[in-house]
């Protein structure tokens, strides 16, 4: 009887969810609409729980390392160790942003303005050094002859693609200002709700866990809630590991640069450190966009970054990523390397970033169901040539340490 209230429950279910998906396709437009509006509707909310999950990993660490030793019985330094601790990543992410504002940016455009001397100098020079190794070829030499840069062209043209950015932008002032206005009220909606999750992080985590094992059986309920715990520490460990091992090889790498009085040692420095937060290709990218402002001062230091950078990169992989990022993903290096491929493929830099700890929590789930089926089946391990299977007593203890 049981049995058949239990299959009449599934055939509804079935029926159910099978009339709601044609009535989706069927009215397909109206459903991306609805979906939309739900979107825009959610959407601040989304982003703030984004801004403190980024936020929560310096604020727990600073909070921990910093009121670590503080006594339990000091309630004034317990009520403000959370609001201390967030000032403080607040302070360190609006340092990060001036650093970059005031420091590259304005170094930035002074090499722009080099490079464009450099290319006009540089020109003759690549002239004079092909004519040397293809003085008997006269088609070649032609093409070469061919080349010439003019920086006033340059820079007119430079001039006209800021005008004409600069009307297309007064003839949609109304719009920008709307979209301003909007993108304020909305990132002030989601820095708000970021807040409030921060300061109450605790109590939230406590009435979601009530939540779950109120309308889940507690299996399931406990099952769900380990998988976001997983999720959580995956993606945090990720994030903290790429951080710390970013600004340690961009610091490496100014210092280097300054040492041997390679031009541009800051800007570059920084560079790679941003584009090292894209796992495997990133530093690579900032390395080709490095060589190439130092070739334009000095081809021969050019070739030398080069050498710096591979002896750098290794130092870096083989010393310093195993012990900042570590295991912390637990993802083998070819499933790193296809996380990478898929997350580029489908979204871009930030597919790479989010592909490598969401493909480590597939990578874990499924390794942990693989472990239980070869439990069922009595398997403890398997070789080449041989299937070891547990023996009684190692039975016995497995499961009485499943039911605790």
């Amino acid at each position: 009887m049981d049995l058949s209230k239990m299959s009449i429950k599934k055939i509804r279910e079935l029926i159910v969810f099978t009339a709601l998906l044609v009535v989706a396709l069927w009215k397909f437009d109206v459903v991306l609409g609805v979906l939309k509006t739900i979107w825009d509707i959610i959407f601040p909310f989304v982003l703030g729980g984004a801004i403190a999950f980024l936020t929560n990993v310096p604020m727990s660490f600073l909070e921990k390392k910093i009121f670590e030793n503080v006594k339990k019985k000091n309630k004034i330094v317990r009520k403000l160790k959370r609001p201390i601790s967030l000032i403080l990543t607040i302070v360190l992410v609006v340092g990060v942003i001036a650093l970059v504002m005031f420091g590259v940016i304005p170094q930035l455009t002074r090499t722009m303005g080099t490079l464009v001397t450099s290319i006009n100098d540089f020109i003759p020079q690549m002239q004079s050094w092909i004519g040397e190794f293809f003085h008997n070829n006269q088609e070649i030499m032609n093409l070469v002859d061919q080349i010439e840069f003019d920086p006033d062209q340059a820079i007119k043209w430079g001039i006209s693609l800021l005008g004409n950015g600069a009307g297309n932008m007064m003839n949609t002032t109304m719009s920008a200002v709307g979209s301003i206005v909007s993108g304020v009220a909305t990132f002030f909606i989601a820095f708000s709700f970021a807040c409030y999750i921060l300061f109450q992080k605790e109590n939230l985590h406590i009435q979601i866990r009530k939540v779950f094992f109120a309308f889940l059986p507690r299996q399931k309920a406990d099952t769900f809630l380990k998988v976001c715990s997983l999720t959580y520490r995956t993606f945090a460990n990720f994030l903290a590991g790429q951080c710390l091992e970013a600004v340690i090889l961009g610091s490496m790498f100014v210092v280097t640069l300054s040492i041997l009085r390679m031009p541009y040692a800051l800007l570059i420095g920084i560079l790679i450190a941003f584009t090292a937060l894209i796992p495997i290709f990133g530093a690579f990218i900032g390395c080709a966009v490095g060589s190439f402002l130092i070739f334009m001062v000095n081809p021969q230091q050019a070739i030398l970054f080069v050498i710096v950078f591979l002896v750098l990169q290794q130092i870096e992989g083989n010393l310093i990523y195993p012990h900042v990022v570590g295991e912390s993903v637990g993802l083998p290096s070819i499933w790193v390397l296809a996380a990478v491929t898929i997350g580029g493929n489908l979204m871009g830099i930030v597919g790479m970033l989010v592909f490598i700890p969401l493909l480590s929590v597939l990578y874990t789930i499924f390794r942990e169901f693989v472990y239980l089926r070869l439990k069922k089946q009595n398997i403890k391990q398997v070789t080449k040539t041989e299937i070891e299977e547990y023996t009684e007593e190692e039975d016995i203890e497995e499961t009485e340490k499943s039911k605790l």
